[in-house]
């Protein structure tokens, strides 16, 4: 993981899930409607950089052998060298910046990656975090919701924000009910919608 300097000035923070060739572009799990939330993405990246908030791309990279690949049903994504782990072309400009980092998870959840763990011990002063890309009911959720609960456990006021606008899912026509009841638990745990505009 790229070394950000000085993690404590940050107290707002801006986390882009997934938006990977994998998902976006080509492969088993990928669905070329997600990209239709990338303008919207690119807007809220450049509000970040406007308020020099700290902005995290999360990218789902496996191995041939993750054991991720069977609980979707054998379908192996995002495996690392394939290209469906790098971030799509209009996001890669940001990718580099100042302010910014990338981490590669083998899971559902970036909570679980340990490169963000230690990100966000290392930002005591956040106050007000964004996430977005895809997938809404899948590592949106998970990490999501293992985010709020780690500040739950550590007692930190921190405001997270969904965009609705600014998140997607595959073939979300036949998963209505899996991205209605991850958006409604998501709610519950105190997590806003931003809604549409």
């Amino acid at each position: 993981m790229k070394q950000v300097k000085n993690l404590k000035v940050y107290e707002g923070m801006l986390v882009v899930v997934d938006m990977v060739n994998g998902f976006v572009r080509e492969g088993a799990l990928h669905d070329e409607k997600i990209g239709e939330i990338t303008p919207k993405i690119i807007t809220l990246i450049n509000q970040a950089q406007e308020k020099g908030d700290l902005i995290v791309f999360i990218k789902d990279t496996h191995e041939e052998t993750s054991t991720e690949h069977r609980r979707f049903g054998g379908a192996k994504h995002c495996v690392k060298g394939t290209g469906e782990e790098e971030i799509i072309e209009e996001l890669k400009p940001y990718e580099h910046q100042e302010n910014t980092i990338s981490i590669e998870k083998n899971s559902t959840s970036f909570m679980e990656t340990p490169e963000f763990r230690e990100l966000v011990k290392n930002t005591p002063n956040i106050e007000n975090v964004k996430v977005c890309g895809c997938c809404t009911d899948i590592c949106v959720f998970n990490g999501t919701m293992g985010l709020a609960n780690y500040y739950d456990q550590w007692n930190q006021e921190v405001t997270i924000q969904v965009p609705e606008d600014a998140i997607a899912t595959y073939a979300a026509d036949t998963r209505k009910n899996y991205i209605d009841a991850a958006k409604l638990l998501m709610e519950q745990q105190g997590i806003q919608f931003v809604k549409k505009r």
